[in-house]
């Protein structure tokens, strides 16, 4: 049994309390909406959101029990309210990878690291041993190769290198005006808004499941089509001879 403390009885009803406020917040934005993309809507839904998950968790986990709502996921993002016209775009890339064959990966980064001894490397090797330990270390295997790889060729490369495909984003944010040089490096990702996101494009295998449970769900519509149009085959040995008289045996 784990060690951590399990939720109490109490703490389902404070969150069922909460919920019951997100709901209240959530409807006085809805009936003073300044407009269509009011951003006090979509920060009251994405509360309510939160407040309705968290006291779903802690049904379940006390009582055993589920609610009958669909927590939506968080994945849109909320309006435009950056400039019409930019004078400068953040454009943040995320690619997931999982490890699949870990030996393919150090064999690789090993083979580099022979090529070239001076090879930069991540945590997992130290100066002096670098060329012993980057076909050992997996950090330092993978600061090898995404030091020697753009990302763009990690993608196209891979199975090679012993990685699977995850999801991945790519997030084009406008600005007010270019940032200065350094500006953002300690902390590249922290400024990101949602809110100054132009566009964004997704990819996951999540897509292509829902794609394939709808191609699944056409494909049985169009069976059972077929079945309700298709007409009764008559017997190929029923020739319509039923009302032939039977042949007289004793002639």
């Amino acid at each position: 049994m784990s060690d951590a403390a399990q939720p109490t009885a109490a703490e389902v009803r404070a969150a069922a309390e909460a919920l019951k406020a997100a709901l209240d917040r959530h409807l006085a934005a809805v009936e003073n909406r300044s407009g269509e993309d009011d951003s006090a809507v979509y920060s009251a839904f994405e509360k309510l959101a939160a407040a309705a998950e968290a006291y779903d968790e802690l049904l379940y986990d006390v009582h055993d029990e589920v609610t009958p709502f669909e927590i939506p996921s968080s994945d849109t993002l909320p309006a435009y309210t950056g400039p019409e016209e930019p004078s400068a775009l953040s454009v943040l890339i995320r690619r997931d990878y999982a490890v699949v064959d870990s030996h393919r990966l150090l064999a690789q980064a090993q083979r580099i690291a022979d090529l070239d001894p001076d090879v930069e490397v991540g945590p997992g090797a130290e100066e002096e041993d670098t060329g012993e330990r980057v076909g050992k270390s997996m950090t330092a295997a993978l600061g090898v190769l995404f030091g020697e790889y753009e990302p763009d060729e990690i993608a196209s490369r891979h199975l090679e290198l012993g990685l699977a495909e995850g999801d991945s984003t790519v997030w084009v944010a406008a600005a007010e005006e270019p940032s200065e040089p350094g500006e953002w490096l300690s902390a590249p990702f922290d400024a990101a808004d949602p809110a100054q996101v132009i566009c964004r494009f997704d990819v996951s295998a999540a897509f292509d499941e829902e794609l394939d449970i709808e191609d699944e769900d056409v494909e049985d519509e169009d069976v059972e089509d077929e079945d309700e149009d298709e007409e009764p085959q008559s017997d190929p040995l029923d020739d319509g001879d039923d009302d032939l008289e039977p042949l007289d045996s004793g002639r």
